[in-house]
Order: structure tokens, then C-alpha cells, then sequence
């Protein structure tokens, strides 16, 4: 499934084949690595339990995302969030509300569609799961949707624009920190005893999604940063790279809390969860050298491509040893970059 997932045209995905599976299994498994991306592959090498747990967790707040990114309304955001969390603790189960094909604006936007179209199919295997692992998917789900809802308030309030950090950081924490916190508690079976690290690095993953997407977003009337809100349709490719630039700084500075959270957390045994924490922090590292390259600066060492990035991601299955060593090494030399980089900009 790894290498399944690391062959998968994301630019052009096969829809027809997805829209004529009708395996709810084999769906989960086939519009995984489209819709997780890199997740995809820090999903698939968990252990069998939790993979499926997790997968089914990423598609349904896949689905979230999809209303965030494409309903137009904002004002109606909010409501259709909390609908499409609050339908996972009712039986029977109505289909999340549609969103018109129209306001798709490229293949990965209709993949998206598509995924709810069919959540369906994504609900027959939720509904294979014990009671208590469905009431933790539905209390991550609905506790996003929460944010969500916040999130896109803020920006129907303020013009489309988040006005500060901690308005980013919050918005950070809504859409990856409480998914970092239900995956810490599924893997160990009890909460984050440090939950600050755990939304630090919720803030630097969620960066990455923030800075690969500013043009799109923009183009959507959307922004992270108050300085764009003159460039909401129309962006400016100077201000675009000095925002880039903040931002992966900001992203940079929490690659330390990464290792302290993989510290914190007992994977010692479990050899598929090391190797997701690796694989999950490979990259990561490996989005933000493309972004260093996209602001005009030198990047970092590190593995190149997505199979060079697995390869070097698999020894971790077989020695503790090597997942701590190869975290330190990745966290060291992003927090070094972080600080080389505030320095250029001071």
C-alpha cells in the first residue's frame, strides 16, 4: 500500500475507478493516498487496527476540509460542519449535505467531491469498528467541525483574512491538533502527557498545508496573513514569497517539539508507529526544502523524492535505536534552518 500509495497520480486520479468502487474497504484504501497525500503513508504502515481506525478518520475529516475549501457562503460553513460531524452519532446515517461539481476547480478539488459523495461507503467500515472507537472518531470529528466553524466565522468576520499569529495558530490547532491528539491516544491508549508539544507540531504540520496553498487559497478569497488581504483574488508574487518566507520560518521553529513529542510517546514496541512518526517528520522536512527552494534559498540536506523519503523512513520498523537518531538528526537541522532563516530576516 506504501508503494501503491507513493505511485498515485494526485494531478490526475483515476475518478471514474472510484466512483465505480463499490467495495467500502477497497474505497478507503484506493482514495487514501489521493486525499491524505504524505499522510497516506504514515497511515498505512500502522499496525492493521489502527491503520483503519486512522484512515477512517482522515477521510471523515477530509470531508470537513472539503466544506471549509469550497462552500462559497461562509455564513454557511458553520452549520453544515456541525451537520457533517453530528450525522456519526445517529442511526440511521443521511449522506453529508452535496456540494455542487461546479465549484470544483481542479482534480483534486473533484477526488474531494467525489469522497463525499461516497462517504456511504467510508460509514460501512466506521460502522465495523466497536462502540468506543466510533464514539473517538465522532468526538475528534465533531470537535473539528467545531473549529472549523470558528475558523471560518473569523474569516466571514474579518474579510477573508486571519489578522494575527494566534489566530493561525488556533486555526493550526483546529485542523491537525486535535487529529495529533486522538492519534497519540489511539497509538499508547492514553492522552498526551505534554499536549503543548503536540500542538506545536500540529502548528508546524499544518504550516506546510498553509504554504504549499497560498495561491489557491487566494484565489479563493482566503488568507493566512493580514498582509495578503490587498492581494484576496489577485496575489502578488512579492508578497506572496515574503509571506512564504514568514511563515516557513514560523513552521521551522516548532521542529523541536516534534522530538520532545516523540520522546514523550512510548512507540518502543510498536515497530509500524515509529516508523509513522519517521515517515510523518520525513516529510514534512521534505515539503519545507521545496519551500526554501520557492523563497530563493538554499535548502538543507536531506532525502530527495518521495522514495528515497520511504526508503530511509524503514529501517525505524526494525530499530528503535535508528527512529530516535533519525529524529534528532531531521529536528536538528530544521531547527537550524528555522534560525538561520530568522536571522537573514532580522
Amino acid at each position: 500500500m506504501v508503494l501503491r500509495g507513493l505511485n498515485a497520480r494526485r494531478s490526475r486520479p483515476d475518478l471514474k475507478a472510484l466512483e465505480n468502487e463499490t467495495d467500502a474497504e477497497r474505497f478507503v484504501w484506493a482514495i487514501l493516498p489521493h486525499a491524505a497525500r504524505s499522510f497516506a503513508a504514515s497511515i498505512v504502515v500502522l499496525p492493521r487496527r489502527e491503520s483503519r481506525i486512522a484512515a477512517v478518520a482522515y477521510l471523515y475529516a477530509r470531508m470537513l476540509d472539503t466544506y471549509e475549501d469550497l462552500l462559497p457562503c461562509e455564513s454557511e460553513r458553520p452549520a453544515t460542519l456541525r451537520a457533517c460531524a453530528a450525522r456519526l452519532k445517529v442511526t440511521p446515517r443521511a449522506l453529508p449535505a452535496p456540494i455542487p461539481d461546479s465549484l470544483a476547480i481542479d482534480a483534486r478539488d473533484r477526488l474531494h467531491l467525489l469522497l463525499v459523495q461516497k462517504a456511504d461507503l467510508v460509514d460501512a467500515v466506521y460502522s465495523t469498528f466497536t462502540s468506543g472507537q466510533q464514539l473517538a472518531i465522532a468526538n475528534l470529528v465533531e470537535s473539528m467541525a467545531e473549529g472549523m466553524a470558528w475558523s471560518s466565522k473569523r474569516f466571514e468576520d474579518q474579510g477573508g483574512v486571519l489578522i494575527d499569529d494566534a489566530q493561525l495558530f488556533r486555526y493550526c490547532r483546529n485542523v491537525i491538533g486535535y487529529p495529533a491528539l486522538f492519534a497519540i491516544e489511539l497509538l499508547t491508549g492514553s492522552v498526551a502527557s505534554e499536549p503543548d508539544d503536540a500542538l506545536a507540531t500540529a502548528e508546524m504540520i499544518q504550516l506546510a498545508n498553509i504554504t504549499r496553498d497560498i495561491e489557491k487559497d487566494l484565489s479563493r478569497g482566503i488568507a493566512y496573513d493580514p498582509k495578503l488581504r490587498p492581494h484576496l483574488g489577485a496575489p502578488s508574487a512579492s508578497v506572496v514569497r515574503d509571506v512564504r518566507e514568514r511563515l516557513l520560518g514560523l513552521a521551522l521553529s516548532r521542529a523541536q517539539s516534534y522530538r520532545r513529542l516523540y520522546a514523550e510517546v512510548d512507540l518502543r514496541r510498536r515497530p509500524g508507529a515509529r516508523a509513522a512518526a519517521v515517515l510523518m517528520l520525513l516529510f514534512t522536512d521534505l515539503h519545507y526544502r521545496s519551500m526554501a527552494r520557492r523563497v530563493g534559498l538554499e535548502p538543507w540536506r536531506g532525502p530527495r523524492g518521495k522514495f528515497v523519503t520511504v526508503l530511509t523512513a524503514l529501517p525505524s520498523l526494525l530499530s528503535r535505536r535508528y527512529a530516535s537518531w533519525a529524529i534528532k538528526r531531521v529536528t536538528t537541522r530544521l531547527a537550524a534552518a528555522g534560525r538561520d532563516l530568522e536571522s537573514a530576516r532580522s
